[in-house]
């Protein structure tokens, strides 16, 4: 079929996504209400209740999330070898539902490293051969909306997290152990839902078999087009460094410590309500022009940021951030999956992941360099500027997405 930058709608639209494309969206759901139920405590969690120094809790977050980047191109590599995509989903969340109770129990800070290692190693396990079933699961021209539902669904999840966190301690009167044991049931039906409730769609007859997909040969397959899509987003990403700046940002501007969680609150919550109709609206209207407009969401939320000097306009900042989600994370990945040949999405997503993860490693880097030498302005208003390059580099790309009349390889049609 012909590649382009969105496909014909299927009749029906949106409401017509499959039952298998909402579970995936629930099971993300869950899983993210589990996890940042114990992610939102677990820095007070290592120094206050176990001892350990903020140096070693920095260590271990970032040695957590480069596990979850590194594995996420293994993991999707072999979904495309293997030719199946949700055991290995299915196992990825299985493994993190098994660490939660590993919290509440442990008894030292090697148990909660030990823990959090497994926990990454499962999300990155699941990440990539999620995606590409996504892509299996739905029809050709609803991908917008069914990545955008999915990521609606676990944005939601990321907001509800720390609020039921917040609620829990004081229900509990404080008690991190309770509150990581209320966490592991969200995990567990995570990974429940998945096992039983999600059918992978038989394999095409026809499609080519992948027996080494990180090998140089199919790594050329995925075809001039889909690397610059990586380009893009790598360079778009240097502009959304960690969202822990949104915060310091507030607290500079004054906002009390206690209400430090409503600016990701905040922001995760314009993020949900804004990711699936986006994402729906490309598959009718193309995915370059949202894209753009996201990226110009992000220029205008990174000079709001930079220069203004008071909460409310802090405020309009964040929900910018939060908007310029919805308009971008979905598109990305439904661009990834259109214009890979269908028997190495897993390892496209995989690959996306791991430069798109190194790319914000690299930006919260520079992020905070540039805030202790420079102050915040500057760190916004470099933000504003790569997300700028970000939106020039996209010309090319729609060009490419033009001239591109057909798959890379003839099987990338479903």
């Amino acid at each position: 079929m012909p590649m382009k930058d969105h496909a014909t709608p299927a009749p029906g639209g949106w409401r017509r996504l499959p039952a298998g494309l909402w579970v995936l969206g629930f099971v993300s759901m869950l899983m993210d209400i589990s996890s940042e139920m114990i992610h939102a405590l677990l820095p007070l969690y290592l120094t206050a209740g176990l001892g350990a120094s903020t140096l070693a809790v920095g260590l271990i977050e970032g040695m957590a999330e480069a596990t979850a980047a590194i594995t996420k191109v293994f993991s999707g590599a072999l979904s495309d070898r293997i030719g199946r995509r949700k055991e290995l989903a299915a196992l990825g969340y299985g493994l993190a539902a098994v660490t939660k109770p590993v919290f509440p129990l442990a008894g030292s800070v090697g148990w909660v490293v030990a823990a959090r290692f497994v926990d990454r190693v499962g999300k990155g396990i699941r990440g990539a051969p999620r995606d590409a079933l996504i892509a299996d699961l739905a029809p050709a021209g609803l991908r917008g909306a069914a990545y955008g539902l999915r990521q609606s669904l676990d944005t939601f999840g990321a907001f509800v997290g720390p609020l039921a966190a917040i609620g829990l301690m004081w229900l509990f009167a404080d008690d991190f152990r309770a509150v990581f044991w209320v966490a592991v049931i969200p995990a567990v039906l995570a990974a429940l839902l998945i096992t039983f409730a999600v059918r992978e769609p038989p394999r095409p007859a026809g499609r080519r078999q992948v027996r080494n997909p990180l090998s140089r040969a199919e790594l050329r397959l995925l075809g001039p087009v889909y690397w610059w899509i990586v380009a893009v987003a790598a360079l778009f990403t240097l502009a959304r460094f960690s969202e822990a700046f949104l915060i310091l940002r507030a607290d500079a501007a004054g906002l009390p410590l206690m209400l430090a969680p409503l600016v990701l609150v905040g922001m995760n919550a314009v993020y949900t309500l804004s990711a699936w109709p986006v994402g729906a609206l490309s598959d009718r209207n193309g995915r370059i022009g949202l894209l753009a407009a996201g990226m110009g969401l992000l220029v205008v939320a990174d000079l709001v940021l930079g220069l203004a000097g008071g909460l409310p306009g802090i405020a309009l900042g964040v929900l910018l951030w939060g908007l310029h989600m919805g308009f971008s994370q979905g598109l990305l990945a439904a661009l990834v999956s259109e214009t890979v040949p269908a028997e190495l999405r897993g390892t496209a997503f995989g690959m996306f992941n791991l430069v798109t993860g190194l790319a914000l490693l690299a930006a919260s880097v520079i992020a905070g360099g540039l805030w202790q030498a420079l102050g915040p302005r500057y760190t916004f208003l470099a933000g504003a500027g790569f997300a700028a390059m970000a939106m020039v580099a996209l010309l090319p790309l729609a060009r490419r997405l033009r001239a591109a009349t057909k798959p890379a390889n003839p099987s990338a049609g479903d």
